[in-house]
């Protein structure tokens, strides 16, 4: 799948162009969220490689309306994933190519690109590969996929690694909580290891000419 392989070279977004920390005086770097102190959104996911995307950044959450785009990944969330609640609400449309919506990261050691893909305008989107088993999670049923990379572009370079996938059966569009630590578990019960976290963020993505548009606010 061309869209899916191109994907990969998103790992350049890990370069400093792209990761956009909020300068001193923007934001603290903790905010409230229910009893607990959580980290701010600290990073902006912007890579874009043909037609038009229109990217805004904010800071609980993003916007972005795109048309006759060949590949790009946008979003906003976090340096440093971890075992987090995401809650997202907002809206996607997909009027062309193909436009998913996810939780998206990267771990090291092992190296290992994942996805937890809450919609998609063609119901497939990033899931391919090997299908390993299915689970529940957050008031819907996801698919676990996994899919070997071979030489393709990463956060470490050209390497072969593989991409952990969940998908939700039944999308999402508007939002949600995705509960994190319930699909590592689930990933590792399949025996699917993940490595030390790298960035991690709530993603609109979208290839073959894509057209459409998202708005999402974020919390976790």
């Amino acid at each position: 799948m061309v869209g899916l392989t191109n994907l990969a070279v998103v790992a350049t977004a890990v370069t400093g162009a792209l990761a956009a920390p909020y300068a001193s005086g923007d934001a603290p770097d903790f905010e409230l969220g229910g009893k607990n102190l959580a980290r701010r959104q600290d990073y902006n996911q912007n890579y874009v490689t043909s037609g038009n995307v229109q990217f805004s950044p904010a800071n609980d959450g993003y916007s972005v309306n795109f048309s006759n785009a060949g590949d790009f990944v946008v979003g906003k969330g976090w340096t440093t994933g971890q075992t987090r609640n995401i809650t997202f609400s907002g809206s996607t449309s997909g009027s062309a190519g193909t436009v998913l919506v996810s939780i998206y990261g990267w771990t090291t050691n092992p190296l290992v690109e994942y996805y937890v893909q809450e919609w998609t305008s063609n119901g497939a989107g990033s899931a391919q590969g090997e299908k390993l088993g299915s689970f529940e999670s957050d008031g819907g049923t996801y698919e676990i996929w996994r899919h070997q990379q071979v030489n393709q572009p990463s956060i470490t370079g050209t390497a072969t690694f593989w991409q952990y996938i969940s998908n939700r059966v039944s999308g999402r569009l508007e939002g949600g909580t995705v509960t994190l630590a319930n699909h590592f578990a689930a990933w590792q019960a399949a025996g699917l290891q993940l490595g030390q976290h790298n960035y991690q963020v709530l993603a609109t993505e979208g290839w073959g000419n894509a057209a459409g548009s998202s708005k999402y606010t974020i919390s976790g």
